[in-house]
């Protein structure tokens, strides 16, 4: 009997049209286009601006397009999961909200906190769902407004982070094609070196962490990188074990977007050509839940079914981990 597989059946993203440049933030902080350009890749990144508007905004304008690609209606989706670390408000959740603004109301949904790990950990979540027969439509999200928790005169941080959402629609087949496996790990030491210091239970906030610029991204970036780098090619090597494969037989690496150095080092680890990494960072920087789905929505048209595609990424906190799946379509 063909085992029954969550497969992608459709793929969108979203990004606002605001585009802070280089030279946009050589105007805001100590920094040039060189120094970002050498450091990260990043040329430009969009910006949610619009009064008003938040994470759940650009993960509604997601779904309906997703609805709208593979012909679904609201009333058909069953469960969201909307990976974030900029939710709307600490609650409800932001998945809910989505639901709300696209009119579903069969379903339930939440959301998932694992940094830049987030669509990862989402997708594999939303995969078992699937694979147990319980549900048949459901919808992952990867959002993140990174501008509201960016202190845009930290030169070390505001150059990295952009907004940005991307997202997939996951159905059943038993054709042999869709997730196939992941290997997903964390480590809660990681936390000193990528956070955001006040805001949870454990320090509230206040006029002091206000004072304090507490409220923004914190990042020691060395300990990062050197994690960043480890966690992805530990697991894509785990996957491949696992599966009996080699690199050799995998067509799409799609790594998270954190910088184009670390980018470039697991690729380099791996030994795989540079025409087979998924890149968009010069673009939209590091949109954090939502660089995974960008790039598969990016690089949809160049995708055939049957391509084994490894997913890798790393989070604050730490999370990290890799995802072999198997394209489902042509395009």
């Amino acid at each position: 009997m063909t085992k029954l597989r969550a497969v992608i059946t459709g793929v969108a993203g979203y990004v606002p049209e605001d585009i802070l440049s280089n030279a946009d933030l050589e105007k805001m902080v100590d920094t040039t286009d060189e120094w970002i350009t050498t450091r990260t890749g990043i040329k430009e990144r969009r910006i949610l601006r619009t009064p008003g508007k938040a994470t759940s905004d650009m993960g509604a304008e997601v779904t309906k397009e997703l609805l709208r690609k593979t012909g679904t209606s609201p009333d058909e989706i069953e469960m969201l999961i909307c990976a974030t670390v900029t939710p709307d408000t600490i609650f409800p959740d932001t998945a809910n909200t989505i639901l709300d603004k696209v009119g579903a109301k069969n379903c339930f949904g939440y959301d998932i906190n694992a940094a830049c790990s987030g669509f990862l950990y989402a997708l594999t979540t939303g995969a078992k769902f699937i694979e147990s027969g319980m549900y048949k439509k459901v919808v992952i999200i990867g959002a993140d407004k990174m501008s509201s928790i960016v202190d845009y005169t930290d030169r070390t941080t505001c150059i990295i982070f952009g907004d940005g959402a991307g997202g997939v629609m996951l159905e059943a087949s038993d054709d042999g094609t869709g997730v196939i496996d992941a290997v997903l790990r964390s480590d809660g030491s990681g936390r000193e070196f990528l956070h955001m210091k006040a805001g949870g239970s454990m320090k509230p906030a206040s006029i002091e962490t206000l004072a304090k610029k507490e409220h923004f991204v914190f990042q020691d970036g060395k300990p990062v990188f050197k994690a960043a780098v480890t966690g992805m090619v530990n697991t894509v090597r785990q996957v491949l074990q696992r599966n009996h494969l080699t690199i050799e037989d995998i067509d799409w690496l799609v790594p998270h977007q954190a910088n184009m150095r670390i980018i470039n080092s697991v690729g380099e680890m791996l030994e795989v050509p540079k025409s087979k990494v998924m890149v968009n960072i010069e673009k939209y920087g590091n949109t954090t839940a939502g660089t995974l789905p960008l790039c598969l929505w990016e690089y949809e048209s160049r995708l055939k079914k049957g391509d084994n595609v490894m997913l890798t990424a790393f989070g604050g906190g730490f999370t990290w981990g890799s995802m072999l799946l198997k394209w489902h379509y042509d395009t």
